[in-house]
């Protein structure tokens, strides 16, 4: 696969066209009905998920949101293969990767209502929290992958990153040396044509972003990030590299970010509505719901009966997470550093005080 889609040739790897039907057989991947399904409602629910979420933030009950609508085959495809002793390193727009590896939408709720408790997975094993600073988890991918080879162990991380985050050194940093040390780390690009709001284009003058695999000696695919078969396959055959001692693998998949960037972004100041009604015909929902129609495994009765149990859900675990408490005052300081050095531990005195001083004067 990646010597007949290697980035030189200027070509992108697609299983299913825009239509759902399957246009390259030799590359459909082996996966059986049940799975198939299973992936294609945890991208509904993760749909269900996100759209409410936004809700909930144009309501003021949640603080700012990066929407995952419109990216949820890349995500759902990791979400499928990702086993429980791999690693995951995300951003922020990996919504079913994460919930198929155990974390919660409740914490994932948590998080976005500014408390710690929301990164302390209860039940997810080997997830980072997500990463707000760009591309700085790539090099935190790499450190891992270098221990994972160092152990002898064989799992994989599975790193993320934006469009935009391949314009950030750390991107390249850790890229070069995943390379040096050829670590088992798959580089996925969520390609969404948009960092906030610069296009791809005006961040890069190379022909694609899978081609900059080339430069640090590493295997590199650009593939068609709506089409789920397709990132499920790439997927496959990247874990097979890794797992031969051969990685890293650099994967640029091409998305669209239906969304906002966050919620305090409007992306009509920067892109046309035509431009996102041709994007809308490669919806990722869209396309595999067609090809599983087609195989007479789905219908849109079956959808109409499951989705108010997926809009239920995710109420329920909001309205947990919105009656989680009052925030802990202690969580401003205790989580940078292992040990609260005494310049923090002093702050923190000193903000009790003027709490304390606060009430007394409330109280007179």
């Amino acid at each position: 696969m990646f010597n007949e889609y290697n980035p030189i040739n200027k070509v992108t790897f697609r299983v299913m066209d825009d239509d759902g039907k399957i246009i390259n057989k030799p590359w459909m991947p082996e996966i059986d009905d049940d799975r198939l399904i299973k992936a294609y409602k945890d991208m509904l629910f993760a749909r269900v998920a996100d759209l409410q979420t936004v809700s909930y933030q144009r309501q003021g009950r949640i603080y700012t949101y990066p929407p995952n609508y419109g990216q949820e085959a890349i995500a759902g495809a990791a979400g499928a293969l990702i086993k429980d002793e791999d690693w995951v390193v995300p951003t922020f727009r990996e919504m079913g990767t994460m919930l198929a590896k155990g974390v919660s939408l409740k914490e994932l709720f948590l998080y976005y209502m500014g408390y710690e408790e929301g990164s302390n997975f209860k039940k997810a094993n080997f997830v980072l929290p997500a990463s707000i600073p760009i591309a700085s988890q790539c090099i935190h991918a790499v450190g891992i992958g270098y221990a994972i080879k160092y152990n002898k162990e064989k799992r994989l991380v599975y790193s993320f990153v934006g469009d935009g985050g391949t314009s950030e050194g750390d991107f390249h940093e850790a890229v070069n040396f995943a390379g040096v040390w050829k670590v088992p780390v798959i580089f996925i690009i969520q390609n969404n044509q948009y960092g906030i709001s610069t296009p791809t284009h005006l961040q890069t003058a190379s022909d694609s972003l899978a081609i900059k695999s080339i430069a640090y000696g590493v295997k590199g695919i650009k593939v068609d990030g709506n089409d789920f078969l397709a990132m499920y396959k790439t997927l496959e055959e990247a874990a097979k590299i890794c797992y031969n001692g051969e990685g890293p693998v650099l994967i640029e998949a091409v998305t669209y970010r239906k969304g906002a960037h966050t919620t305090s972004d409007d992306p009509t100041k920067y892109r046309t509505k035509e431009e996102e009604e041709q994007w809308d015909l490669k919806d990722p929902l869209k396309r595999l719901k067609a090809y599983l129609i087609s195989k007479k495994l789905w219908s849109e009765k079956e959808e109409q009966s499951i989705l108010p149990q997926f809009e239920e859900e995710v109420d329920r675990q909001f309205l947990e997470a919105e009656s989680f408490g009052p925030y802990p005052k202690e969580d401003v300081f205790k989580y940078l550093y292992a040990e609260m050095p005494d310049d923090l531990l002093e702050q923190m005195h000193q903000y009790d005080r003027f709490l304390q001083w606060k009430e007394t004067k409330v109280k007179q």
